[in-house]
């Protein structure tokens, strides 16, 4: 592929995916600067492996897979900075609510920390299936794992999610 048509690929996908990968992002890291910084670096792969683009999945799944590893490799990058846990008496739900681009009630941020608190695949599968209305099959694809794995998981994070805000009421 030549500079011309890479280009026009690229700047294609940019204002086609923005917004749902900025979402999808958000959603595994909570903060909006982080979130923006996250799909900054996933535009910079997108542009740096478009050449690699084989067409094996839909785009849509190739761009979700890169904005997935990128949110998690963050995380486990500032896990080894602080700890996830905001520990100074902070609650996420807290911190969300003071949060200017957060436009949700209590009982959103509520959800937003019961969600925080799972295991970052739960975390990923509830996401995506929940939010983004991926079907299992999509999920499969993008992170390379059974279907039967995945409804497991979306089950075991929906109790604890259900826990969580009973207990939170």
């Amino acid at each position: 592929m030549d500079m011309t048509e890479k280009r026009k690929l690229f700047e294609s996908i940019v204002p086609q995916y923005s917004e749902k990968l900025y979402w999808a992002i958000r959603r595994i890291v909570l903060c909006h600067d982080d979130a923006n910084d996250v799909l900054q670096n996933v535009f910079i792969k997108v542009w740096n492996g478009i050449d690699d683009f084989k067409n094996r999945s839909k785009l849509s799944t190739w761009l979700y897979r890169i904005a997935v590893n990128e949110a998690l490799d963050f995380l486990r990058r500032k896990r080894n900075v602080a700890s996830l846990d905001i520990s100074d008496n902070i609650s996420v739900a807290d911190s969300l609510e003071a949060d200017q681009y957060f436009d949700g009630d209590r009982v959103q941020a509520l959800l937003q920390e019961a969600i925080a608190s799972l295991p970052d695949v739960q975390r990923v599968v509830f996401n995506l299936r929940y939010y983004d209305e991926m079907k299992y099959s999509e999920i499969s694809q993008l992170l390379d794992t059974s279907e039967g794995a995945l409804k497991a998981s979306y089950h075991i994070a929906v109790k604890k999610i259900t826990a969580f805000m009973k207990e939170h009421q």
